[in-house]
């Protein structure tokens, strides 16, 4: 269940970082209260998953998830450049959470 628990953490943290930069620094009521409210989410269940997985493997992969995940939300929905070292760098960072996965003792 923690591993659920941590895949949903990432996936509002994508939610959360899309919102935050359509709220314009805050400035937009929808969007901020968007980012709040998914934060909040994601932290409880993060802490949900650190109950029984390791503080470095959870926080690595949520963190993972939501990077690769704002990348990804940046390149496809907001035009952003995807360009080959980027591409790279995403694919180095999903390699490490795999790796991450296959490394943990929970």
């Amino acid at each position: 269940m923690a591993w659920i628990y941590l895949f949903f953490a990432g996936v509002l943290e994508i939610v959360w970082a899309f919102s935050m930069k359509q709220s314009e620094g805050f400035t937009r009521l929808g969007p901020s209260v968007v980012t709040v409210v998914t934060m909040i989410a994601s932290f409880a269940l993060l802490s949900l998953a650190m109950k029984t997985l390791p503080l470095g493997t959870a926080y690595t992969i949520w963190t993972g998830i939501g990077a690769v995940g704002a990348f990804a939300v940046g390149v496809l929905v907001l035009g952003e450049p995807a360009g080959a070292l980027r591409m790279v760098a995403a694919v180095l960072i999903v390699s490490g959470l795999v790796l991450m996965k296959l490394a943990s003792p929970a």
